[in-house]
């Protein structure tokens, strides 16, 4: 299995549960500092952060999968037989992370993330069904990036301009997007919305969250006020992109 599952920290746990709440997002786990919220395609993971440290805002890419060495090995496989993996190097690596078992997967652009074991494998069916979790990947290495997406067992979907940008789907849930990007390689976070945009900007408007709705090269985006606003790992707002059909 694989899920797109990324790790945002906050010092404003409260504010990000009403938000996600709002976007129609289920809390499935909580144990204090780690919540973990279900939309209709992907998890979304809430780890508290102390006020101002360097990592309260900061979002980590990541994704669940359900058995970490057949996961390892069939990246490791794919990483070999497309020769992407050389000299003894392991794409992915079993690691014993401090919340378990997991997999650590590295890029040759030096970005690196974990594969952390499912806690649970079923998308909750009270969240939302139109909203997935998006996790983003930027690289000044796009082609890379997008290979080593593949080598973990996401599916690529078509893009609508012949370009560096690269889209991917979990096979469980949620979204993976490759984005070129000058300078060191980094995560980003947002979420797709499958149908018009309006309707859930007014559920968000009514939930108190301010919401600009902005018309795009391929559709429609919607901004929302990040509630991590003004630290220094915080972008302004928070996007909801609307999912543009399949061709």
């Amino acid at each position: 299995m694989l899920r797109v599952r990324p790790v945002h920290f906050t010092s404003r746990t409260e504010q990000w549960k009403q938000l996600l709440t709002a976007l129609g997002m289920v809390k499935t786990e909580d144990d204090g500092g780690w919540q973990v919220f279900d939309s209709g395609s992907g998890r979304l993971a809430l780890h508290t952060a102390e006020v101002g440290s360097g990592q309260d805002g900061r979002t980590v890419f990541a994704v669940e999968v359900g058995d970490v060495g057949e996961f390892a090995r069939r990246t490791n496989l794919a990483a070999l037989e497309d020769g992407t993996q050389r000299d003894g190097t392991r794409t992915a690596e079993p690691v014993t992370a401090d919340h378990g078992e997991a997999c650590r997967i590295s890029a040759p652009d030096g970005f690196s993330f974990l594969a952390d074991k499912a806690a649970h494998f079923a998308q909750c069916a009270d969240a939302d069904p139109a909203l997935a979790v998006v996790a983003v990947w930027y690289s000044a290495e796009p082609e890379a990036a997008a290979r080593t997406l593949l080598h973990i067992g996401a599916r690529p979907r078509p893009v609508p301009d012949n370009d560096e940008t690269a889209d991917f789907t979990a096979k469980n849930g949620g979204v993976l997007l490759v984005r070129p990007a000058s300078g060191p390689p980094r995560p980003g976070l947002g979420f797709e919305y499958d149908g018009g945009l309006e309707p859930l900007q007014e559920r968000l408007t009514a939930a108190g969250f301010s919401a600009s709705l902005t018309e795009e090269a391929f559709g429609s985006t919607l901004h929302v006020a990040n509630p991590d606003a003004g630290g220094a790992n915080a972008p302004a707002t928070v996007w909801i992109s609307q999912q543009r059909p399949m061709r």
